[in-house]
Parts: structure tokens; sequence; C-alpha cells
């Protein structure tokens, strides 16, 4: 007589992990909030009868839910909605372009400085420290403001004071892995250093790897924020979230919404990233119990 085990007593880890994430309510929600803020900045804009430049000075300061403006519109008569949805296709583009270069250059540091050790480790770490000990927002702002404002610029800024939070975990992971026994494996047959590294080394920390881009968007969402708002990010007439925030910081009075509109689109995407963050890091923590 055969016995049939059911797959289900014994999941893989890929459906252990979703299982873990799903438990996690907040990091479900914040899921769905991204995916609803991603296809309203992708797609929205095309769906509005207003394009997000269109001046209609007839239609200033016009309150939200005046007539076609949902949201209102601005100093100039331009649909709010329509730039906030544009403003996210500029915010959102620059969180996730600036995590994934920030995540390039601290993986290839984390791991050259973990696997090697010794001298160039120390050296590579030294460096992190030292740029870590400048505060980001600080360091951000004196670099925009020696280059010309705009969306290649502010991106390649953003990654560039991004990096060193992450080379700190990957050197972390991949200190602790390279003694483990399928590393010294790779090494008793013949495998080259950066085979090691990865193809061996940087796959098995990928859980912390995953969780830290998240964060990086979240933190990068922010960091074009502060530098758009200070006026050294995305320049007028385009839009981005944090350049409306400036636009609107004199009319908080009289056009309050001219600022709501933004700021809780930031908040939002924020506090999404990082409950989505948080929903990772436990959904790929190998010591979680399988429910």
């Amino acid at each position: 007589m055969s016995i049939v085990i059911s797959q289900s007593a014994h999941p893989t880890p890929g459906h252990a992990a979703w299982r873990r994430f799903r438990r996690h309510r907040l990091a479900m929600a914040g899921a769905l909030i991204i995916i609803l803020l991603a296809l309203a900045s992708a797609l929205g804009p095309y769906l509005l009868p207003f394009d997000d430049t269109y001046i209609d000075i007839m239609k200033r300061f016009a309150p939200p839910l005046s007539g076609a403006h949902l949201l209102g519109t601005d100093e100039l008569g331009r649909d709010v909605l329509a730039r906030l949805m544009m403003g996210g296709r500029v915010s959102l583009s620059i969180g996730i372009i600036a995590m994934v270069i920030a995540m390039a250059i601290g993986i290839l540091v984390g791991a050259f400085a973990g696997f090697h050790g010794g001298a160039l480790g120390a050296v590579l770490m030294r460096l992190v420290d030292a740029v870590l000990c400048f505060p980001t927002i600080f360091l951000l702002v004196t670099l925009a403001a020696l280059t010309e404002p705009g969306l290649l610029t502010t991106t390649l800024l953003i990654a560039a004071t991004s990096w060193m939070s992450v080379a700190r975990v990957v050197e972390a992971q991949i200190r602790a892995l390279r003694e483990r026994d399928f590393a010294v494996a790779a090494v008793a047959f013949g495998s080259s250093n950066l085979r090691i590294m990865f193809h061996e080394l940087v796959p098995n920390a990928i859980a912390p790897i995953v969780v830290a881009a998240t964060l990086n968007v979240a933190t990068a969402i922010l960091l074009e924020s502060y530098v758009s708002y200070l006026g050294y990010g995305i320049q007028p007439p385009a839009a981005s979230w944090g350049n409306m925030l400036n636009n609107a910081q004199i009319y908080l009075t009289s056009a309050p919404w001219l600022a709501i509109a933004p700021g809780v689109a930031i908040t939002l995407a924020v506090t999404s990233f990082n409950f989505l963050g948080d929903g990772l890091r436990d959904a790929l923590d190998p010591r979680m119990n399988v429910m």
C-alpha cells in the first residue's frame, strides 16, 4: 500500500514565507497601498480631464470637490490631483531607482569587505564609517547645491548617500557565512572568489538584503521630499511630492489642501514601505515557526 504524504504538511520555504507574510496584516496593507499608489501614478493621469501643467487662471485656489477638480487647484489653477499623480511618478521612480543603485553599491562593498576581511575589509568599512559620520540630509543638500538640479542628479545623489547602511548589513552577513560548510566546500572545489561571493554567499544573505531594499525605498522617497522641499531637487513645472510641499508652504492658512495632499501621499508611501519591510523581515526569518 502506497502512502501519499500531503504536500501541505511539508511546505516549501517560499510557501512558508508567504504564509508568514500573509499573517502580517500591516505588511499586507502596506503592499496593497504601494500597489494602489503605483497604479494611480502610472495610469491615473490618463484618466483625468486635466493635464498636470494645464493652467486655468479663472479657477485659482479652487477648494477640493470643486466640480471636476476633486482635490482642488493650486495658485496657478492647475489640478492638484493631476499634479499629485505625476509627482508620484517622479517620487516613486526616484525612490526605486535610487534603491537599486544604492543596493548595488552596498552589496558590492559589503561583499568584498566581509569576504576578504583583513586590510581590505578594514579600509572599506572605515570608508563606510567615515561617510556615515556626516548627517545624511546635510550631506545630500550640500552635494545637491553643487550640482544642477534634475531628475537624474537627484536620483544619483540620493543613491550616493544611501548605500552605507546596506554595506554594513551585507558585510556582517558575508563575514558570518564565509566559514560555513557550503562556502568552505566551494573553496575546496576551486571556485573563484567572485563566484563564491556572488553565487554562494550573497544569495544566502538575501533575506536581510530584501528587507534593507524596501526600507531604502522609503528613505529615498523622504530624501527626495527633503531636497525638493528645499528647492534643490525636482524643479517646476515638473511635479514631485517634495516640490508640491515647497510651493504650498506659503498657502498653509489660505489653501491648506495644497500641502495636505502631497503630505498624505508621502506619509502613506513611506509608512507602507516600512510596514512591507517589517513583514518581509518576519517572513524571511528562517527561525520563524511554520504554522
